[in-house]
């Protein structure tokens, strides 16, 4: 069943409480938790070509970072990734589409009550932006991630992008793209909202999970092809210098796969050969995908 709203054109599907509604639904009031509290989490799937690489983790996920911030949702991730599906047909299959579930506290004081964990999923046309070909361009960020004793990192949490927000405002205030992070002691950690790589002598390397950044899928994803086809990859504490003197830099998320960063601070940069061979593995692994 479709609810239609003021959105004027059927860009987006929500699906809450049971039924699809068209646009964007006011589901959320002043007192609800989510909101003045901000027990909200999230998570983001793509579908491109017709596919959605990597479905179900991303399902997963949004239910452990729920846990992780004392929720507890009752659904299932079966239930989150049938009703993707469901939602998913509702657009043109030409389309591409940003898929988000969301969990947040309905009703609690300082921490939400568990048992009020409401579920949302909102499913829209995104398309994959150019940076995944013309590529993005960064500058280093004086905002740095959290340690993970001031703050949710090892969630997705809604509460964690403000200071992404303020790390983008920074960098395109200067004409960049995105800003280069560092972690509370000062070593690399990511892109604002992208994990970084970098390729220096034929070697790509990423900073190591630390607990600081989010361990995202297509970090994961891109590590586990470019090993399997026999490049060497090194999680490791990277410092800011090394990035300077890279090869290659590129970044991997859900908003744009695999993209090259072509200029860092003051220096230009090429899309190498690297790169585009993690693109073009990740670009074959989607087209391989089930869904």
């Amino acid at each position: 069943m479709g609810h239609a709203t003021t959105d004027s054109t059927p860009t987006t599907w929500t699906w809450y409480n049971g039924e699809w509604y068209e646009g964007n639904p006011n589901i959320m009031g002043p007192q609800t938790h989510g909101v003045w509290m901000a027990s909200t989490v999230f998570d983001g799937a793509r579908r491109m070509n017709g596919k959605m690489p990597d479905l179900y983790p991303h399902c997963a996920r949004v239910l452990r970072s729920a846990q992780l911030m004392g929720l507890k949702p009752s659904i299932t991730t079966d239930e989150i990734v049938a009703l993707v599906k469901d939602g998913v047909q509702k657009f043109d299959p030409e389309l591409a589409l940003y898929i988000k579930p969301i969990v947040y506290g309905g009703d609690g004081f300082l921490a939400p009550n568990p048992d009020s964990a409401q579920f949302v999923l909102c499913i829209s046309v995104s398309e994959i932006p150019a940076a995944i070909e013309t590529g993005f361009t960064a500058r280093k960020s004086s905002f740095r991630r959290p340690s993970p004793e001031s703050a949710p990192t090892e969630a997705k949490a809604a509460c964690l992008y403000p200071n992404v927000g303020r790390a983008v405002t920074e960098a395109t205030d200067a004409g960049f793209d995105t800003g280069v992070m560092l972690d509370p002691i000062g070593n690399v950690a990511e892109f604002s909202y992208a994990n970084l790589f970098f390729a220096k002598n034929g070697t790509v390397y990423t900073p190591a999970i630390n607990g600081t950044f989010l361990n995202g899928l297509t970090r994961q994803r891109v590590i586990t092809l470019l090993r399997e086809d026999g490049v060497e990859v090194v999680e490791k504490t990277c410092k800011y210098e090394e990035l300077e003197a890279a090869d290659e830099i590129f970044g991997t998320g859900n908003y744009y796969k695999v993209a090259p960063c072509v200029k860092l601070d003051d220096r230009n940069l090429q899309p190498g050969p690297i790169t585009r061979r993690a693109q073009d593995l990740y670009m074959a692994f989607t087209a391989a995908s089930a869904d």
